[in-house]
């Protein structure tokens, strides 16, 4: 079995508070002061006591409506977003929707199948963290070798750092 590690921006974190919880989990631990993954139809259970923004985050499978945490957002510090495999971009479109239409400001980390050759793409949905277990991919971040393209022609989450690129093409301007 290989290794799992967290990945920032900055570099591996060393010790993530955060817990992936089970069902068979929930009763024991949704009492304890851990800081906790739940799955979102659980958290969609959970009362308003039980969502403390500190301890409590969602994981996201790649088949959830993420519009129903429209109305909590606000009270979430971290939500997962599930790569179940390579092939599968559910989870992009998941990523960007939370960050652009409907403006989460929290972390938004991606789990499952994280390739070092997604990580720029998921980085360009608005992903911040991520939980890899790829060794190709550990090696590379731990290098800082990402990969990337300097120009796009289509708008992200968040904002391109390249100058010159085309996605102010497909930015609405106010009108005069």
């Amino acid at each position: 079995m290989s290794e799992t590690r967290l990945w920032k921006t900055g570099g591996f974190v060393a010790d993530d508070p955060w817990r992936i919880v089970g069902e068979e989990d929930m009763p024991e631990v949704i009492e304890s002061n851990a800081r906790l993954l739940v799955p979102l139809a659980r958290y969609l259970e959970l009362s308003e006591t039980e969502r403390t923004p500190e301890n409590t985050g969602v994981i996201v499978a790649p088949d959830d409506d993420v519009s129903q945490l429209e109305p909590h957002l606000d009270k979430l510090a971290l939500i997962a977003v599930t790569f179940p495999a390579f092939n599968d971009g559910r989870a992009y479109s998941q990523a960007s929707l939370l960050r652009s239409r409907l403006g989460f400001g929290g972390e938004l980390r991606a789990t499952g199948d994280v390739l070092i050759d997604q990580v720029p793409l998921m980085l360009r949905c608005g992903v911040d963290s991520f939980v890899v277990s790829n060794e190709t991919a550990i090696k590379r971040l731990s290098e800082g070798r990402l990969p990337g393209i300097s120009a796009y022609y289509q708008p992200s989450a968040t904002p391109s750092r390249a100058s010159g690129s085309y996605a102010w093409r497909h930015v609405d301007r106010p009108s005069a």
